[in-house]
């Protein structure tokens, strides 16, 4: 038996430890969070507490959840991690009140040429959102969007699909947060939030592009930043408006989180958005580094907002599922 030279041995080890490896089940722990309000309150404006999770899992892989998406019942659910990898599985849930995580399966997010986005320096994914081709996903410091097509973005080979010099001017901690597919391409194919601006604290800019073959760049826009939150995710649901998700973090006062509501309508090109404050909380109630948010809606036609926290993958954080109902 011929022995590989010791330099030759190496590289094969490299070029293989960059090649992605299967999809594989993770085991998930869920522990009720009983309340959200340090009070016991479960009414907070518009919105009502129904239940969240804290999630655990000895899985070294498990954890920096950015993005997410739920099904039309809520259940199946999508989510992408800080570290280039697909999240999948199923909320079970009595009622609105999630109670667990069942089958749950993560996998590398594989780009061309066989390797991982991780490999390539593209692990910090921020955000994702579903289409009719696949998947498109926002990838933070190298500031672009890349599709996955078809039904199942785990097995899929992602391509990029925008990568724009106005997208590649934000610094590096201030990517695409957010990404919003209007039907029918109205204002834009794709709008993207970034979660911060480079040079104005007082703005979260936006930006528009389409179509979808071939994105082009067609606008920005502004969402007014205000007390120092952040933008960290943004969905479309069907009664028009967009849903916004935001974070803010300072030594002394501690995590907060802020959901804010404006008109799809309300994006056009040189716009300025206030929007409406539907939920603002702080390091007193049941909440983490709130990043992903997914809508579906219930039997009883409510608006569900899932929300879903990024631990960083420290220990001194958690990963933490929490829904409310819209009631007003």
């Amino acid at each position: 038996m011929r022995l590989f030279p010791p330099v030759l041995a190496a590289t094969l080890l490299l070029a293989l430890s960059a090649l992605p490896a299967p999809a594989q089940p993770v085991s998930i722990t869920a522990t009720p969070i009983e309340r959200f309000d340090a009070g016991g309150a479960i009414r907070f404006g518009p919105l009502e507490f129904r239940g969240g999770l804290v999630l655990s899992s000895p899985s070294s892989d498990f954890g920096g959840l950015s993005g997410l998406v739920v099904d039309g019942d809520g259940a199946e659910f999508l989510s992408v991690t800080d570290k280039g990898m697909w999240l999948s599985g199923r909320i079970v849930s009595e009622g609105d009140r999630p109670v667990g995580i069942a089958d749950a399966v993560m996998a590398p997010m594989k780009g061309p040429g066989g390797k991982t986005l991780a490999a390539q320096g593209r692990g910090d994914v921020e955000s994702l959102a579903r289409v009719p081709a696949g998947t498109l996903v926002g990838i933070e410091r190298t500031q672009e969007v890349w599709l996955f097509p078809g039904p199942d973005p785990l097995k899929a080979t992602g391509r990029k699909l925008i990568s724009d010099p106005a997208l590649s001017r934000l610094g590096g901690n201030q990517g695409p947060e957010a990404l919003l597919v209007p039907p029918g391409g109205v204002p834009a194919a794709v709008v993207v939030i970034a979660e911060e601006s480079p040079d104005d604290p007082a703005a979260l800019p936006g930006f528009l592009f389409g179509p979808l073959g071939k994105p082009k760049p067609m606008g920005r826009f502004t969402v007014a930043r205000s007390d120092e939150f952040a933008a960290t995710d943004a969905v479309l649901a069907d009664d028009g408006r967009v849903y916004l998700l935001e974070r803010r973090f300072d030594l002394l006062r501690g995590v907060a989180l802020r959901l804010r509501r404006f008109p799809l309508s309300a994006i056009t090109p040189g716009a300025l958005i206030e929007g409406e404050v539907l939920l603002t909380a702080n390091r007193l109630a049941a909440i983490d580094n709130m990043e992903g948010l997914a809508l579906h809606r219930n039997a009883a036609g409510e608006l569900i907002l899932t929300l879903i926290s990024d631990d960083n993958f420290s220990p001194l954080q958690r990963t933490l599922l929490l829904r409310f109902a819209l009631v007003e």
